[in-house]
């Protein structure tokens, strides 16, 4: 289909989308139109946002009308109050010529009065465009007729299940006598809300898709997403701004909180922006549509519920501050621009944590979204002064200017090369522009940009050195220190080498490969006293071997703690069974009856579960002292022959510990 006239379309109605600059239809038209100006059916058409499917509903709907009947005829629902009344104004301009001086469509939605609806209706709107919400009201209030009703068109049926308007979408079909009238449902995507509605009121609808292969958004719009941190996000939004040619576009936001803060930031920066969000009244956002509209603001600050269904002409460009939380309503933000066939741009914010959800997009959509990079200051004044090059050209005025230009003006220009002069006019244009660039020497104006590179600096070569220095110092020391820490995990005492911590990682070195630990225990000689204690035999606290090599006695040979002190310590401690005899804390009693055994043995502590002939294994145990790594120890260990918890390793200890031989 090449233009409408192939449609055998009405006189007033060709007539009136002529006047509107409708010449080639769109493909959903192409695709619809047919089928609707047929027979009647209920219909599913899907497509992109922004290809036109007003028109796909509105010219076979008005086509269909009785104009002479003053009854509701028709009920169109919107997600929104703006696109409600868009949809309503569109209705009317298509069918102005009609008879009976055109068609009247009003528009139904909360936060207008009750009354001025009511007054509508009572005088003869053939068609009703409104929000769910407000037109359930009216239908419990018994001020909405649904008699005389034939067609039912949901507009934007994904986005008014996914606002949560499921309830009230089913609550007014139910209320439409059933077989009276057909549904027509027009959606960008068919997610499971929305197939659950067309399938329950729906009856043997025909479908026509014009996003197949899942493509959902026009191929004419330039999908682009910058990675960021969070806190840079504002500034990286300036820039943005700044770089695009004659911006006019809107940015969309997750929070009201966050739209209004970046909005006073922008503001104070000079832009010219102004703000949508669902805390307005129906007259603040009239009145912030108007001026958006009129371009008295090149930008639109919105939400997601403020701004769906927005049609705005000519909208250059959509911008992302944060990614939604629901992708379909990605699909729905980017349909804001390159609408009617003209080209656009969206550009997404994405912080790293976020980078998986373009992925995600990219699935959904079937498209491709590119990774960009901010531009920076200086890429920015280029692009600026090369837009200005034509505006400089074309002043036809500047032979004035020359008259009225005094001899101090050609004196100060005289020694003035031409390129300083444009140079100085356009810094005097663009006074915030070249403010934190680089003077003519290379010192900073005002201050120094955030990317530009500390090496960029003069005297950072010095600092850098320094900076060099001061790091294989501390390498230097680490490296020291480490080969100064040299330690014997439990799992390897076992082994005749040695854990060493290397230049961080850890081998394992044999004993001829590293030094070996110097300890040196001296005796000390007894007290010059006449009531000087009994010398203690053997080994212990001041005996001759280390502390941990508890051979033939405990904290002191063959008695503990020493033969008159803590009781009577026999050769075996407290009582034969404490601390001491002939094994540390063993003895043939007591503390798990300790036979023949301490912490000594020939293997690793840590081989607990290993409980043969005692302790903590026959042979099994931490090692003795300094002595050489796993070569000290007795016999026996902790706990004594055949002892053990009759539990497995590991489990929770009982309320009452037992034990068995």
């Amino acid at each position: 289909m090449e233009n409408f006239n192939e449609l055998n379309l009405s006189a007033p109605i060709l007539k009136a989308i002529t006047e509107m600059g409708f010449e080639k239809p769109s493909a959903i038209q192409v695709a619809a139109l047919p089928v609707l100006l047929g027979e009647p059916t209920d219909f599913i058409g899907l497509a992109a946002t922004g290809t036109g499917k007003t028109a796909a509903f509105s010219i076979p709907l008005l086509e269909r009308l009785d104009v002479e009947t003053k009854n509701v005829q028709a009920l169109v629902l919107c997600p929104t109050r703006e696109l409600a009344i868009q949809v309503a104004q569109q209705i009317e301009l298509v069918g102005r010529y009609l008879k009976m001086g055109g068609v009247r469509a009003l528009p139904v939605y909360g936060g207008s009065s009750f009354g001025d609806q009511i007054s509508g209706i009572k005088r003869g709107a053939q068609v009703v465009v409104g929000t769910p919400g407000r037109l359930v009201d009216h239908l419990k209030r018994g001020t909405l007729s649904l008699e005389n009703v034939k067609t039912v068109i949901l507009d934007e049926a994904d986005e008014m299940i996914s606002m949560g308007f499921k309830e009230d979408l089913e609550f007014i079909l139910a209320a439409i006598p059933e077989g009276q009238a057909n549904t027509w449902l027009f959606s960008a995507t068919m997610s499971p809300g929305v197939r659950s509605v067309a399938s329950e009121y729906l009856e043997n609808p025909q479908q026509v898709q014009v996003n197949r292969g899942g493509k959902m958004l026009p191929e004419n719009v330039e999908q682009l997403y910058y990675v960021t941190q969070e806190s840079n996000k504002p500034e990286v939004l300036c820039k943005l701004i700044e770089s695009a040619d004659d911006f006019y576009g809107l940015i969309f936001f997750q929070t009201k909180a966050l739209l209004v803060e970046v909005a006073d930031f922008l503001s104070s920066k000079g832009f010219k922006v102004d703000c949508l969000h669902g805390d307005m009244d129906q007259n603040a956002r009239e009145r912030t549509m108007k001026a958006f509209r009129e371009r008295r603001v090149s930008m639109l600050l919105c939400t997601d519920v403020a701004s769906r269904g927005l049609d705005v002409k000519d909208v250059t460009h959509v911008i992302n501050y944060s990614l939604p939380r629901e992708l379909d309503s990605y699909v729905h933000r980017i349909g804001r621009t390159a609408r009617s066939g003209k080209a656009g741009v969206a550009m997404s914010l994405v912080t790293s944590s976020h980078k998986g959800l373009v992925r995600r997009i990219e699935k959904l959509t079937s498209s491709r979204m590119i990774e960009s990079r901010v531009p920076s200051r200086k890429e920015i004044a280029m692009r600026k002064v090369t837009r200005q090059l034509s505006t400089f050209q074309e002043q036809d005025h500047w032979g004035k200017v020359v008259e009225v230009m005094g001899n101090e003006w050609r004196d100060a220009v005289s020694s003035m090369m031409p390129d300083e002069i444009a140079a100085r006019f356009l810094a005097l244009m663009n006074p915030d522009l070249f403010a934190d660039l680089r003077g003519p020497q290379g010192e900073p104006v005002v201050k120094v940009e955030r990317e530009t590179r500390l090496a960029d600096r003069p005297d950072f070569s010095g600092e850098l050195e320094d900076r060099r220095e001061m790091n294989r110092e501390r390498r230097r020391d680490r490296n020291e220190r480490d080969e100064r820490n040299v330690f014997v995990p439990g799992a390897a005492a076992g082994k005749k080498g040695r854990y060493v911590h290397d230049h961080g990682r850890f081998q394992v070195k044999t004993e001829d490969q590293i030094e070996p630990a110097v300890v040196e225990f001296r005796e000390e000689a007894p007290a010059a006293s006449a009531a000087a204690p009994e010398a203690v035999p053997q080994t212990g606290i001041v005996g001759k071997r280390p502390f941990h090599d508890r051979k033939e006695g405990g904290f002191a040979g063959k008695g503990g703690f020493g033969k008159g002190r803590f009781g009577d310590r026999k050769p075996g401690g407290f009582s034969k069974g404490g601390f001491g005899g002939k094994g540390g804390f063993g003895g043939p009693r007591r503390f798990d009856d300790r036979k023949e055994g301490g912490f000594g043995g020939s293997r690793p502590w840590q081989r607990r579960d290993d409980r043969k002939s005692g302790g903590f294994g026959d042979r099994h145990s931490s090692g003795a002292g300094i002595t050489p790594v796993g070569e000290a120890g007795s016999k026996a260990a902790f706990p004594g022959l055949k002892k053990k918890f009759d539990r497995p390793y590991g489990k929770p200890h009982s309320a009452k510990p037992r034990w068995k031989t």
